[in-house]
């Protein structure tokens, strides 16, 4: 359900290397939510960095709301860098699995089965 890897890179080296690796691959990035910043203006002292990335191809995007206008709920796909113990850690949770739990269509399995390996793809670029 989770595809995490460990990187010896900084948090925001990664954070700017996913950048890269996303439009490499076709894909945008549509925001970025650094949690550790948020909470912060909350009054919250968070401790690790972590940046939430909202990402998406507009063309795979089209499919699936095509197929279930409903999923819209499950767009766009998140990949995550967090610093946990001195690591940096890149993650995502399987668009596979999200999107088998939400429908049995053999179109949106096809599409989620290519974000996918995709989404491990621009990580391991960014690792």
């Amino acid at each position: 359900m989770k595809y995490i890897v460990e990187s010896q890179k900084s948090l925001e080296q990664a954070a700017t290397d996913l950048e890269a690796a996303v439009a490499k691959h076709k894909f945008g990035v549509l925001h970025v939510h650094d949690l550790q910043a948020t909470l912060k203006s909350k009054g919250i002292d968070f401790a690790n960095g972590c940046k939430v990335f909202e990402v998406c191809n507009p063309h795979k995007a089209n499919t699936v709301l095509n197929e279930d206008m409903s999923l819209n709920m499950a767009l766009p796909c998140r990949i995550s860098i967090w610093e946990e113990d001195g690591t940096t850690k890149i993650g995502m949770l399987s668009p596979k699995a999200l999107l088998s739990a939400l429908s049995d269509s053999a179109v949106l399995a096809k599409v989620a089965e290519e974000v996918e390996a995709i989404s491990i793809d621009i990580i391991n670029d960014a690792k």
